[in-house]
């Protein structure tokens, strides 16, 4: 994305307009929250550090003691996610330069934009169901206001995380039910 797309850039997927990939970059967490500025963004991804290092055990000792493939697989899910938005926000910043609406960024820039950790996380799949609608005039404080449903923007990291999330929340039962009989 980063070496071939203009931030803000976007093509529709097959043709469809509710369906697209449009470049972006995320300085924060999740939708694009941000705290304390480089020091807030600095304490981010240390903490991301910490977490994924308790993921990659938690997953180690899933595997070792013979646990659920299903169960296993929504780690490593988590783990491939984790790790994925961790090197962006560990290195992007140092190894390219700024990305904008009338410059595509380069590769081992000489001038990079950031320092280690505190790179931004690309962003690229972006779905709007449903684009400038507009709520029922009926409906108290939004009734006339324009939506779209369906507006964050994620990437690949983004998908892996919540599918793991996801098939731990639907199938908790079976998976712990399933690991103990081993």
């Amino acid at each position: 994305m980063k070496t071939n797309f203009y931030l803000g850039e976007e093509i529709n997927i097959l043709g469809l307009d509710w369906a697209r990939i449009r470049f972006v970059e995320n300085n924060g967490m999740a939708w694009g929250v941000e705290f304390g500025g480089k020091i807030g963004k600095l304490f981010l991804t240390l903490f991301r550090l910490v977490a994924i290092t308790g993921i990659a055990y938690w997953l180690y000792a899933t595997v070792k003691e013979k646990g659920h493939q299903l169960l296993v697989f929504a780690i490593a899910l988590i783990f491939a996610g984790a790790l994925g938005n961790i090197i962006d926000s560990v290195l992007y910043g140092a190894i390219f330069d700024y990305s904008s609406p009338n410059q595509i960024a380069t590769l081992f820039a000489e001038k990079p934009y950031g320092t280690l950790f505190h790179g931004r996380v690309v962003d690229m799949f972006y779905f709007p169901f449903i684009e400038n609608g507009t709520f029922p005039s009926w409906i108290p404080f939004v009734g006339g206001k324009t939506f779209t449903f369906f507006n964050a923007i994620f990437n690949v990291a983004d998908f892996a995380i919540s599918c793991g999330v996801g098939i731990l929340l639907v199938f908790n039962k079976r998976v712990a039910l399933l690991s103990n009989t081993f």
